[in-house]
């Protein structure tokens, strides 16, 4: 959301909703109501009304609904993943494979999600922390490490088998591996990834702390970039750089670890609504068969570097959305590259 509002250029205002312990109801009733927050707790809602709200998650539509509803039909709704009301609720969703949503006019299938991860920004995490890497011998391989979620399991064994990969890589080209893990990143999981390193590395443990997060740095100066499987976020910015991005996949049998949440979620994916879940699989062949990654042991990526171009479309979808062009999109059912 926040990629988006900043690339549009426009005037932005963040309002931040404390939410009640059954804001869910209003959702579920695809009510227009404020019945879901704490209204002394949360940012102001009031006139000047907005041109565009731009909204993301089912606990948030209803006030998305209820703006609109007292400013009037020209407040256009921007939804960015996967809506739970109607689809014509919305006169645009920016969503991703993942999702599985259907072809309309008021879809837009981008290939991944979008993001704050820019050349300027790069170029300054780049100064930052080449001093704190320089110590290390070139070239720097990148390591994107994330964690429990979905049908996705990264305990102990998975992480083994991460180590041994990406230090084989690091050593092969002589150079060494950036590490960082991620909130999601268990202590096991963790520790065994440390453990199997047998290169030279940089290895950050995520803590809350962000301003010691090398992560940014990682992306900048990494001449390849691996990514566990399990993380949209991570794998779009990955790709955003324009460098040769590595998939490591989690459903291999050899780094395969059981978890019985993993299970449910592949249970309710195969038998529950598609509104319930998410299918990484589709997000992770969009960027194979395009040629934007490949999968880790396999032959490096070798399509189009550089921009996916998703932020740009979902611009001018919305800038369209505003100046009353977006009947010139009618006929296009996907933008997708």
């Amino acid at each position: 959301m926040l990629a988006l509002a900043q690339a549009l250029g426009w005037h932005c205002e963040i309002k931040t909703l404390a939410h009640r312990a059954w804001d869910f109801v209003p959702g579920l009733l695809r009510l227009s109501s404020l019945a879901g927050i704490d209204l002394d707790e949360s940012s102001a809602l009031k006139a000047p009304w907005p041109d565009v709200v731009i909204t993301a998650g089912m606990r948030n539509e209803p006030v998305a609904r209820w703006i609109r509803h007292h400013a009037g039909k020209r407040c256009r709704l921007v939804n960015i993943g996967r809506p739970w009301a109607g689809y014509h609720h919305f006169d645009l969703i920016v969503t991703t494979p993942q999702y599985r949503l259907p072809e309309r006019h008021n879809i837009l299938q981008n290939t991944g999600t979008l993001h704050l991860v820019s050349e300027s920004i790069l170029a300054s995490a780049s100064a930052r922390w080449q001093p704190a890497f320089s110590h290390l011998p070139g070239p720097y391989i990148g390591l994107l490490v994330g964690g429990d979620s979905g049908p996705y399991t990264l305990g102990p064994r998975a992480a083994e088998q991460l180590a041994r990969h990406a230090s084989r890589m690091a050593k092969d080209a002589g150079g060494s591996l950036l590490i960082t893990t991620s909130s999601r990143t268990s202590l096991p999981a963790t520790e065994a990834l440390a453990k199997g390193l047998d290169c030279p590395h940089y290895f950050y443990r995520w803590t809350p702390e962000q301003d010691h997060n090398p992560y940014l740095g990682v992306l900048a100066l990494s001449h390849t970039l691996i990514v566990t499987s399990d993380s949209v976020s991570m794998l779009s910015e990955a790709v955003g750089t324009g460098k040769p991005v590595l998939i490591y996949n989690l459903d291999e049998p050899d780094s395969y670890d059981f978890r019985w949440g993993a299970l449910l979620y592949r249970l309710l994916m195969r038998f529950g609504h598609r509104r319930l879940t998410r299918d990484l699989n589709l997000f992770h062949r969009r960027l194979t068969e395009s040629g934007r990654a490949a999968w880790l042991g396999d032959a490096p990526p070798s399509g189009p570097a550089g921009s996916t171009g998703d932020l740009e479309r979902a611009v001018r979808r919305v800038k369209s959305l505003v100046t009353g062009n977006e009947s010139h999109y009618a006929s296009f059912p996907s933008d997708s590259s």
